[in-house]
């Protein structure tokens, strides 16, 4: 198995990654440029903070192009902010592109309760995916997060949770995910997301 890249654009929470895989026995660099990411055997493309902000500056990092090769050929994760950048439109702040790599668009939650949502929430399966082995339905994962993934494709949506409005937690399509909650952040159930995901990577070979 080869390393896992992870995307630093300046947007990311980087570091708390690194420190989950290197916990696992993971091998991990910091992706700042296009021959790093073309190195990796699979690619974590974290994010924290606003949509438009996070585009800019991976756009200014000139590493999208790459990014988008990797997404189509490699095992890769988003992560919160790093997911919702998978899809076509996000509506924060004001409407701005996405990578386009997943149909669908980012919208506010619909929602009575209190935002962003922060916390602990409990997954409801939409199908079972090589990715959650060995994580029990209901098991919670940890959330921060004011606006939700809308995939346009029922059939990229994995794993939602229940916040008085249906929140997608889980999209995938082949290789490519993006996981709205921090499984660097979850605990156990976290541990053995990130686990199945260095299997995928090694598998990749």
């Amino acid at each position: 198995m080869g390393y896992i890249g992870i995307v630093d654009y300046g947007a990311g929470n980087l570091m708390s990654v690194s420190n989950s895989l290197n916990f696992l026995g993971l091998e991990n660099k910091i992706v700042t440029t296009p021959e790093l990411m073309e190195g990796a055997s699979g690619i974590i493309l974290p994010g924290v903070g606003a949509f438009p902000d996070a585009m800019q500056a991976l756009e200014e990092s000139g590493l999208t192009a790459s990014l988008i090769q990797a997404a189509k050929t490699k095992p890769f994760l988003g992560i919160c902010l790093g997911a919702q950048m998978l899809f076509e439109e996000s509506d924060e702040i004001r409407p701005t592109k996405g990578l386009g790599l997943l149909p669908g668009r980012v919208q506010k939650i619909e929602t009575d309760l209190k935002l962003p949502q922060i916390g602990w929430n409990s997954l409801q399966y939409h199908k079972q995916d090589p990715l959650l082995v060995g994580v029990p339905e209901g098991a919670y994962v940890y959330f921060v997060h004011t606006f939700k993934m809308c995939p346009s494709d029922s059939n990229d949506l994995i794993a939602a949770c229940d916040y008085n409005d249906q929140v997608t937690a889980l999209v995938g399509r082949g290789q490519m995910y993006g996981s709205q909650f921090h499984p660097e952040k979850s605990g156990e159930v976290g541990m053995t997301i990130l686990r199945n995901f260095g299997n995928m990577v090694g598998g990749a070979e």
